[in-house]
């Protein structure tokens, strides 16, 4: 076996997925690079549209799905993974496609019902929110709650309203998307591409929080990858919380987590500081090259701008585990690539 990402060349982790190649200076093909899938890991995949960036998270999917003892999860907000599965070249991938995802409303706690319907915990319609929340399991339970409690009627109007618009998303069943459903030996494609911002938030934090507390409380053995594409609209919004926790605490308890965007600059500065690899595409905007500045390892000697590739696939991969810097080709996918923009001429030429 090649370098491991993540464990460096003398280990011998219990798995390893094949991430691709070593790309010499000359551009060709070097030994081969592999990640480590033994323990968990905060991975960053930056790169402007275009350049791979899904098409490496991609790659990690195969890799998981076909590794034992891990249960990845994929957040698709764009609906471009439903190809995992699609007849692979190789090895089979298992695949459970969630096109029309839902989870139950205790997916979610109070706070987070809070931010999800813009109301401030400590306002009247958001303490009513947040103890109905706290009280009742479904969405239907907490309307019922609020249409008994005792408090002024335009604070449960306001309330009542709120969670009348949460229903109306359609993402929210007591039969919903749980850890037991997620953490099972396929890969779990979430496709949040036909809702809007807000809903699909929901179930990012939604997905994200019952993979988390499942492992603290120690009710499913697989350690969780959650994959998110796009990670840029994630952040920000209802699912920040929850996408930060694992970031930071998510070791502990053996929560991986993979944020793939084409826009660094737009996510937290934490998203990529506390990430222990690193892959780089092809990156031009000023800001986004500024974002990865200022997460500069010290061990890295120059500016990491300097180093980044300029051709599709190509990538630059820093492992704060081993404090070394790579070089790199992402291999070929073995499931078709569903990222891929429509061409004009193709479709006239049909």
């Amino acid at each position: 076996m090649g370098f491991v990402i993540g464990r460096g060349s003398d280990a011998e982790p219990v798995q390893a997925g094949r991430l691709g190649r070593y790309r010499a200076l000359d551009g060709s093909e070097g030994a081969p690079l592999y990640l480590d899938l033994d323990g968990p890991h905060a991975v960053s995949v930056v790169g402007k549209r275009g350049y791979g960036k899904s098409f490496t998270l991609g790659v990690l999917a195969e890799e998981l799905a076909r590794a034992p003892g891990v249960a990845p999860v994929i957040v698709d907000p764009m609906g471009v993974f439903s190809t995992l599965a699609e007849p692979a070249a190789g090895e089979p991938v298992a695949v459970d496609l969630r096109r029309k995802p839902t989870i139950p409303a205790a997916a979610l706690d109070p706070r987070s019902w809070c931010e999800l319907l813009g109301l401030a915990p400590e306002s009247g319609a958001g303490a009513l929110v947040w103890q109905a929340a706290r009280e009742r399991r479904s969405l239907e339970g907490m309307a019922d709650h609020l249409a008994t409690v005792d408090a002024p009627s335009a604070d449960r109007r306001a309330a009542t309203n709120h969670l009348a618009l949460a229903d109306a998303w359609g993402v929210f069943e007591s039969d919903g998307l749980d850890a037991d459903a997620l953490a099972g030996d396929a890969v779990s494609v979430v496709d949040v591409s036909g809702l809007d911002a807000a809903p699909a938030s929901a179930v990012c934090r939604g997905v994200a929080e019952a993979l988390y507390r499942a492992r603290i409380r120690g009710d499913v053995d697989r350690l969780p990858w959650l994959l998110v594409d796009e990670a840029h609209a994630f952040f920000g919004g209802v699912a920040d919380a929850a996408l930060e926790t694992i970031l930071t605490r998510g070791r502990a308890p053996g929560v991986s987590l993979v944020l793939a965007t084409q826009r660094p600059s737009a996510v937290p500065g934490v998203a990529v500081s506390q990430s222990d690899v690193l892959v780089a595409h092809r990156l031009t905007a000023e800001a986004d090259l500024e974002a990865l500045a200022a997460a500069r390892p010290t061990y890295l000697e120059g500016d990491l701008a300097d180093r980044l590739p300029a051709e599709p696939g190509e990538v630059v991969i820093v492992d704060d585990a081993t404090e070394t810097v790579h070089a790199a080709r992402i291999r070929r996918r073995d499931t078709p690539h569903g990222g891929d923009s429509p061409s004009a001429r193709e479709l006239a030429a049909d």
